[in-house]
């Protein structure tokens, strides 16, 4: 008869499927973006929907090219500053208790995070080529352009709030 795993080891194993989601991610954004390089002239835009263009824009800082203007030492910042929160995910993954939806949340913040490092590491800048608009009468809105790595990272903030008032519910109702 096998014994239990340990409580430590039963943690890890219960990591390891959040741990390959970010892999997969880092892997589709990476992917994503060599494609974009290699297929759409850098600047280009190609309109897809009323709303919607891919382009291809590299972006040396960080969301809404904070920073972008800068002489370069913001992309070691930017790259320090998302490996040290690559690492305090992955302890936080490793610690985690059985919460799918935190693991969810950690997993798609950790590979955006990731691919957007290993662009500021291979290249100086991170690739984006989402480009969202709104036209109106009275004028055009553009969200700045962003990629696979910056969606991931939102739906994990957003998996990461369901998650904690989840959490903040089952506290409430809880005796004691």
């Amino acid at each position: 008869m096998s014994e239990p795993l340990p409580l430590a080891g039963r943690r890890e194993a219960a990591s390891w499927p959040w741990l390959l989601l970010a892999l997969a991610v880092l892997a589709l954004d990476q992917f994503s973006k060599w494609l974009v390089a290699r297929e759409l002239p850098l600047d280009a835009s190609i309109p897809v929907t009323g709303f919607f263009n891919l382009v291809h824009i590299e972006n040396p800082g960080a969301a809404f090219s904070f920073l972008a203007g800068q002489t370069g030492w913001q992309r070691w910042l930017f790259t320090a500053l998302g490996l040290g929160a690559s690492l305090l995910i992955i302890v936080l993954l490793l610690r985690r208790r059985r919460r799918p939806l935190l693991g969810l949340a950690l997993g798609l913040i950790l590979g955006g995070a990731l691919g957007n490092v290993a662009d500021r590491v291979l290249w100086g800048h991170v690739t984006d080529f989402l480009d969202f608009y709104l036209r109106t009468a009275s004028g055009s809105w553009h969200w700045p352009a962003f990629n696979l790595a910056d969606t991931s990272i939102f739906l994990g903030a957003v998996a990461l709030l369901l998650d904690e008032q989840r959490e903040a519910r089952r506290r409430a109702v809880r005796p004691g």
